[in-house]
């Protein structure tokens, strides 16, 4: 069996990691994962001719070849490696956790640090058990700095993560109704958010918290490295700002900037993360106005927050990611956007909320029925056991049927659910 030890220094040799044996790069560490329809060791030789110098296997292979590193579980030992690197590694890192804007935050506060810094940051959504050691092991002498998204959807997720990256600093987005089968209560929640504050107190390092957040506020009281945000202008020794408009992008005001700050971002809801990057861009020591050129140049991919203008409509595309907090927001955001276009909301199931689904459900029919949207479509087998009176289709399949022979002419959409429900596949029709 291989140690630690000894497979660090292949890993120094070898710094590229991959699980999937469809891509292997030249010279890189296969690590052969299991899953529940998948087991990673079948495809160790496949990975090593495809030009992979290791593999990190935990099953026997037939063939004898020292580029097999046997280990008790491939899992661990990854997660291991991961965190001996990190022992390694002297630069700060950010931890960022949250019900929601954990992405968009990381982004925007990689974007701003990147004016001064060579930095290292979580990619897609690599932020669970698997993701967050390989985003670590990305992290070589170069950088400077790096920004890791840590998710989760069970009790000591975010301590068992923190473990691993060792975060110097770092912030909560927002707490909420997410994953509710997982944690049980948003109580479930708050306390498996809080691990990531557990850990920087415990580690005396400094905490970025939102002063409007009502449940993560109390939770660094008395504790004296918190850097404040806040959204409110009466707000003191805070980073503040305030929006100013939102139709449909996002415009704010920075106190001690003149005039308006101008992003690509949706949602009046994104000003928290602005805010969380401007305080952190401060902390280390970015201008003003390198922060302000950061954020209004960047723009969101991958389907959360884009607008974008088909030959048809003016489409919101946030179907990455759904839950009842997020979902509120978007609909009001969408509710207050002014256009001249008619409106039309094409919402998917909200999905892991557990026994809470069908309550929360209602409540956005509840929202919907006192919005000013004048067309509302809903997707999913949750809304469906709702009362309400709008079209309503099982799958996204059925409804891009539709949409193929009644098409949605000269309508600002706001397209919004759960990945799972698969209202991406819509964006093409609309």
């Amino acid at each position: 069996m291989i140690t630690i030890e000894e497979l660090y220094k292949i890993f120094i040799k070898h710094p590229h990691i991959t699980t999937d044996s469809r891509q292997c790069s030249q010279g890189a560490i296969f690590f052969a994962l299991k899953g529940d329809n998948f087991n990673g060791n079948k495809f160790a030789k496949s990975a090593l001719e495809k030009g992979c110098a290791y593999a990190v296997i935990d099953e026997p292979q037939e063939e004898q070849d020292d580029r097999y590193l046997l280990t008790t579980n491939v899992l661990e030992t990854l997660q291991k490696l991961a965190q001996y690197h990190r022992d390694q590694l002297s630069i700060p890192i950010i931890g960022i956790t949250g019900t929601n804007g954990k992405t968009t935050t990381k982004e925007l506060i990689a974007t701003v640090l990147k004016k001064r810094y060579n930095v290292q940051y979580t990619k897609g959504n690599f932020n669970n058990h698997i993701g967050v050691p390989i985003s670590i092991l990305s992290i070589d002498s170069t950088h400077d700095i790096a920004v890791i998204e840590m998710g989760a959807n069970h009790p000591k997720e975010i301590e068992f993560l923190t473990k691993i990256s060792k975060p110097t600093c770092g912030l909560i987005t927002n707490v909420g109704k997410a994953h509710l089968e997982g944690f049980g209560s948003l109580e479930g929640v708050i306390n498996t958010k809080k691990e990531l504050y557990d850990w920087l107190i415990s580690h005396k390092g400094t905490i970025f918290v939102n002063h409007n957040n009502e449940y993560l506020t109390p939770l660094v009281k008395g504790y004296d490295k918190v850097e404040y945000y806040s959204s409110n202008p009466e707000s003191k020794d805070a980073t503040t700002g305030e929006v100013t408009k939102c139709n449909p992008y996002l415009h704010f005001k920075l106190r001690g900037i003149d005039g308006e700050i101008s992003t690509h971002l949706i949602g009046s809801y994104n000003i928290d993360n602005i805010l969380s990057a401007v305080a952190i861009g401060r902390k280390f020591g970015i201008s003003d106005e390198k922060i302000v050129e950061a954020i209004a140049e960047y723009t969101p991919t991958n389907n959360r927050s884009q607008l974008m203008e088909t030959e048809r409509n003016t489409v919101i595309i946030d179907a990455y990611n759904a839950n009842a907090t997020s979902m509120k927001a978007a609909i009001e955001n969408f509710n207050m956007i002014e256009t001249k276009a008619p409106k039309c909301a094409i919402l998917g199931d909200m999905l892991e909320l557990g026994e809470q689904s069908s309550i929360e459900h209602q409540r956005i029919i509840t929202l919907l029925e006192n919005s000013k949207i004048d067309n509302i479509i809903l997707v999913g087998k949750e809304f469906g056991n709702t009362t309400h009176h709008y079209r309503w289709y099982e799958t996204s399949e059925l409804l891009a049927e539709k949409l193929k022979t009644e098409p949605i002419q000269k309508n600002m959409i706001l397209l919004k659910g759960s990945h799972g429900i698969g209202l991406q596949k819509l964006i093409e029709l609309l």
